[in-house]
């Protein structure tokens, strides 16, 4: 796996009793991933001589980001390296742009949408629809809300064009919540699909999941599924695909974004589903049989543990198994950092309101930001 992430972490024991060796390309062996795995190779994934000696001996190659450069994905599929997603899938994940542009072309509704050219470009597509606020996003490397800005007016819209890539403008979607369509698809086309997730962001970051999105109509959990599994199969992907989704006030599905590999808002499956997206993900890229998606229990709780000033977390583990037995805690290895993603926290049951508050107490716990 390129990467030394949480989701390298995670995928990595979901291998374990599979008895899958894991080989991880990992930037520093503080990563989260590095410190679990016994086969490291320290590198850089943005050279291609240190991708090409990483890769031998592996059966398969897998990613925890979308962001090894395609030119050096097309040169190892052509060492004979078998990637999976592959590079062709993958692009679609890598530039926001091209991944706009093809699932117009397949029919998938999205947010009116073009690449600009400046600011004054920008005034042009907003006068081209209901007028700003418009939002706009470098086609490559953003997440977690970083390289998306919501401009209300040409004067906000500088900055994006100052990173020196394409700038995607879209409009502005009155949606009343988010949801994610979490597929996994093999090599051979077989495909499940996980039971349809709201996620609820605070300052672009995910905050909760909660699974499945409640309210939601069979009819559009339908529709949300559907739509995921046309696009894996569209764009030939192995593996996980996430797909984002803005739920309309109107009652319409509109894709946000697409992430190829696990993604945060299916990490409730690893102790709410029959099967999680990590042991799946690795089962797809290994064309094994794919494992049964349902979930096991009426609601299932991801909360994100996000860094604070408390940096001993772990001092917080007696309070928490304590107070909750059943609660699930998974912790990344991670230096503690105010605002960044250090863990995440997933309970269970059949009662929403408890299951949310549960969650929601042990992530604060574990942050510091409450005490008792």
């Amino acid at each position: 796996m390129v990467g030394g992430g949480q989701l390298a972490r995670m995928t990595h024991e979901a291998g374990i009793p599979l008895g899958i060796r894991f080989k991880l390309l990992s930037d520093t062996p503080q990563d989260s991933a590095a410190q679990v795995v016994s086969d490291v190779v320290i590198g850089d994934y943005r050279d291609l001589d240190t991708l090409r000696a990483f890769a031998q001996g592996c059966d398969v190659v897998t990613f925890d980001h979308e962001h090894v450069p395609a030119e050096h994905l097309r040169a190892l599929e052509a060492d004979g390296v078998v990637i999976r997603p592959g590079v062709e899938a993958l692009l679609h994940a890598q530039d926001k742009g091209v991944m706009r542009e093809r699932l117009r072309t397949a029919g998938v509704p999205c947010p009116r949408h073009r690449i600009v050219a400046d600011p004054e470009d920008v005034a042009r597509f907003a006068d081209e629809g209901d007028g700003f606020p418009v939002v706009l996003k470098t086609v490559r490397g953003g997440y977690d809300g970083k390289g998306v800005w919501v401009v209300r007016g040409a004067a906000e819209a500088a900055e994006p064009f100052r990173a020196g890539v394409p700038v995607l403008a879209e409009e502005m979607v009155d949606f009343a919540r988010e949801l994610a369509a979490n597929v996994v698809r093999s090599p051979h086309g077989q495909a499940v699909a996980y039971p349809v997730v709201e996620s609820i962001q605070v300052n672009g970051v995910c905050d909760t999941v909660i699974a499945p999105a409640p309210g939601l109509s069979e009819e559009l959990s339908g529709q949300a599924q559907e739509m995921a599994l046309k696009i894996a199969a569209e764009l030939g992907v192995v593996g996980h695909l996430a797909v984002e989704l803005f739920e309309t006030r109107d009652g319409r599905l509109l894709v946000n974004e697409l992430a190829m590999r696990p993604h945060n808002s299916g990490h409730w499956t690893q102790d709410g589903a029959v099967t999680s997206q990590f042991a799946n993900h690795v089962r797809a890229v290994l064309d094994l049989p794919l494992g049964d998606p349902r979930p096991r229990a009426g609601w299932t709780v991801m909360t994100n543990v996000l860094g604070g000033d408390f940096p001993d977390m772990y001092g917080a583990y007696l309070h928490c198994m304590a107070r909750d037995p059943a609660l699930k805690i998974h912790m990344y290895g991670k230096d503690v950092k105010p605002g960044r993603k250090v863990g995440h926290v997933n309970t269970y049951g059949d009662d929403l309101a408890d299951v949310r508050e549960r969650g929601r107490h042990a992530a604060d716990y574990l942050r510091g930001t409450i005490t008792e």
